[in-house]
């Protein structure tokens, strides 16, 4: 949803009504997870994908008849066997759509979510997918405010409490209730979507190798920090539009921002009077990934002195170091796509390995919060 926001907040503004298709439920190998979203505006124009090319033409079709009619619908596509002109997934799977149809008319909080979206301020998206209740009643809910309705104030007030934990973990799934909002119904159910801000990365050294790593982050849809001590190489002019450069010693920066755990840090400067401070920090915080640059004598050198300034085994067992997966990369692209690989792989769990030599479900349940 992100990433189509811009072309949704255009529509949103003109007046014109468009089709929304939101991925609800997944199962099996299904080419995207819960959130994915496409929709149809003006003039046929579309933007997103619920399922890599499968079955956007159908999705297409179904956009463009909501938003003729203004009734949501629900839409489930699973395997499609050989027949090439059967309309389905082909990888196994299966998808449950919502498409709705969205303008100021029928949805008053939609610019506001798109705005809070926009600029990191979380929030939920409640739609309402089946049962009693109106589908494709939509409740946004942040963390001091509400707007809109599910149909009765009941369901409303557990939904809202429903979505304030769901935000706080970040996690976007479905919800069942009775019609009023008693909770050990089922009748009712709604899909709720966090737009939690996104996770940050944060990378020390403004070298060569920096501006690639940045550039990945943020494709990969971190909010991406690079800091130096030193201003000739913090010079925002040497990288991507968007990154924050931050001029300050690591370890000050570090001990004074934000981190949780989704926070990557990708440590780049390989000199032990930045290294060793930095990770003494690095490692006491709740970050989800710590990676460090340089050879295998440097880290053997680096680890020395960290026991030397009291970080214990436990702490030094977080250290990704040397930093990236084995993927013979040179130059800073290729180590880049190294870094964004290792951060990927721990994000779910993953190996590192080449599928064609692994067996069992490509796609895993998310294990790290990075």
């Amino acid at each position: 949803m992100r990433e189509i926001l811009p072309a949704l907040n255009r529509w949103y503004a003109s007046g014109s009504p468009f089709g929304l298709a939101t991925v609800v439920a997944v199962s099996r190998s299904a080419p995207r997870g819960p959130g994915a979203a496409m929709a149809v505006g003006p003039e046929d124009q579309v933007v997103g994908s619920v399922s890599g090319g499968c079955v956007e033409g159908a999705v297409f079709d179904l956009a463009k008849e909501v938003v003729e009619t203004g009734r949501a619908q629900l839409q489930t596509f699973g395997y499609s066997d050989d027949d090439a002109f059967a309309v389905g997934l082909t990888c196994g799977g299966e998808i449950t759509v919502l498409v709705r149809s969205v303008s100021a008319a029928v949805d008053g909080s939609f610019g506001e979510v798109a705005a809070s979206v926009a600029e990191h301020r979380p929030v939920v998206v409640a739609t309402v997918i089946d049962g009693p209740a109106p589908r494709g009643a939509v409740l946004a809910v942040w963390p001091d405010a509400v707007s809109g309705s599910l149909g009765s104030a009941g369901l409303d007030a557990a939904v809202t409490d429903d979505a304030r934990g769901e935000l706080a973990q970040g996690a976007t799934g479905r919800r069942h209730y009775g019609p009023h909002g008693e909770r050990r119904e089922d009748d009712v159910t709604v899909f709720l979507q966090s737009f939690a801000p996104p996770p940050r990365m944060l990378v020390f050294g403004a070298i060569d190798f920096a501006a690639a790593v940045a550039r990945i982050g943020a494709f990969l849809g971190y909010r991406v920090t690079v800091c130096d001590a030193r201003p000739v190489f913090a010079d925002a002019r040497r990288f991507p539009d968007g990154v924050e450069v931050v001029v300050d010693w690591p370890h000050r920066y570090l001990g004074g921002t934000e981190v949780d755990d989704r926070t990557v840090i990708c440590v780049l400067t390989h000199d032990p009077k930045f290294d060793v401070p930095l990770l003494e920090v690095a490692l006491r915080s709740p970050a989800a990934y710590i990676g460090v640059m340089g050879s295998r004598r440097t880290h053997e050198d680096r680890l020395a002195r960290l026991r030397a300034n009291g970080v214990d085994a436990a702490e030094l067992e977080r250290l990704r170091s040397p930093i990236g997966l084995d993927l013979g990369a040179r130059t800073p692209e290729e180590v880049a796509v190294s870094i964004a690989a290792e951060i990927v792989a721990l994000r779910w769990g993953g190996s590192g390995s080449p599928l064609a030599r692994t067996a069992g479900a490509i796609h895993r349940a998310r294990l790290k919060p990075v």
